[in-house]
């Protein structure tokens, strides 16, 4: 998940994402939480949290969370940040900048994502679940990992608020 931007956009995360959670060997977060509480209550519920700061998150989350963070999921190399600047080029920036990675989860956009650039590193925004902008439904990602690759990436639309 990306962009909650607790508690400007919602007051709380949607129903289905707080019992997803302890289900999850997983869960990323690209950043733009706003408020500490979503990040302890994140941290209280998931198995592995790994999360970056947006542009929209003050001192207290960053001095918590990195703005880039890596992981390594059963031979996956996992990625997150925020910002990766705009669409156009974006395949390009992201493969020059992350040559290390197979998959880099992003947010700042609010517009879901999924794309493989030329050098096969997957990008990854799951949108946001609780402010749409000019996308039709409140969204969020989930994916499966399968001998070390990504076997399964399913956009969720949430339903109106």
């Amino acid at each position: 998940m990306s962009d909650t931007h607790l508690p400007r956009r919602a007051r709380e995360l949607p129903a289905p994402l707080p019992a997803e959670l302890p289900q999850a060997d997983v869960v990323v977060h690209a950043g733009d939480w706003v408020d500490t509480a979503t990040l302890d209550l994140l941290e209280r519920r998931c198995r592995r949290l790994v999360a970056v700061y947006g542009n929209n998150d003050g001192p207290e989350l960053r001095a918590r969370l990195p703005e880039v963070a890596h992981a390594e999921l059963a031979g996956l190399r996992l990625g997150v940040v925020h910002e990766t600047g705009p669409a156009r080029g974006r395949e390009e920036r992201c493969a020059a900048r992350f040559p290390d990675l197979d998959v880099l989860v992003f947010g700042h956009s609010h517009i879901p994502w999924d794309t493989t650039t030329s050098t096969g590193l997957r990008l990854l925004n799951p949108g946001s679940p609780t402010d749409r902008r000019r996308q039709p439904h409140c969204t969020y990602m989930t994916a499966e990992l399968a001998g070390g690759r990504l076997a399964d990436v399913t956009l969720h639309r949430l339903p109106p608020r």
